[in-house]
């Protein structure tokens, strides 16, 4: 069925569309909550997905991956509204010194890596995708995709364990 949908939709058929964006709804409104971790703008940045896909979805070449492609437009469009919040609080709060006194939560320790470990921690984990599935999402080897991985769950273990890199 989401084959048959994904092929439709990238044929032009908007209904398909709509119905494969409902299809997938709780994984990408998870994946946009695990990264901007409020539901104002995991909600947002649901609604500017289906604007980008209602305009790309015709460049889709392989249908069968179209959750994995749903997916990396997402990410892209909340690492877009990541750097804009990131650059509006250092604009009004640059001058305030951060102190850490309480325990941070996972997901502020994850948000502490670099972005691209962050990325592959959330598909890994938060989504549950297989290496292979990662390596055809971020366009990388198998090989390299395990690599980043074991880095990242390294430098992971660091900031749990001693709150630093």
């Amino acid at each position: 069925m989401d084959l048959d949908l994904a092929k439709q939709a990238i044929a032009g058929d908007e209904q398909a569309l709509l119905e494969l964006l409902k299809l997938h709804e709780d994984m990408l409104y998870r994946t946009a909550y695990a990264y901007l971790k409020n539901e104002h703008d995991a909600i947002e940045a649901i609604q500017e997905l289906t604007y980008r896909t209602l305009k790309k979805i015709h460049t889709v070449k392989e249908p069968t991956y179209i959750g994995t492609w749903l997916v990396r437009v997402l990410i892209n469009i909340c690492l877009d509204m990541k750097k804009k919040q990131e650059k509006l609080l250092y604009n009004y709060e640059h001058d305030i010194p951060s102190t850490n006194d309480q325990r941070l939560e996972m997901a502020d320790i994850i948000a502490r890596l670099p972005v691209d470990q962050q990325e592959l921690i959330y598909l890994k984990y938060f989504q549950d995708l297989k290496n292979g599935e990662i390596a055809q999402l971020k366009q990388i080897p198998e090989g390299t995709v395990k690599s980043r991985l074991h880095k990242a769950l390294k430098k992971l273990r660091v900031l749990i364990g001693r709150g630093e890199v």
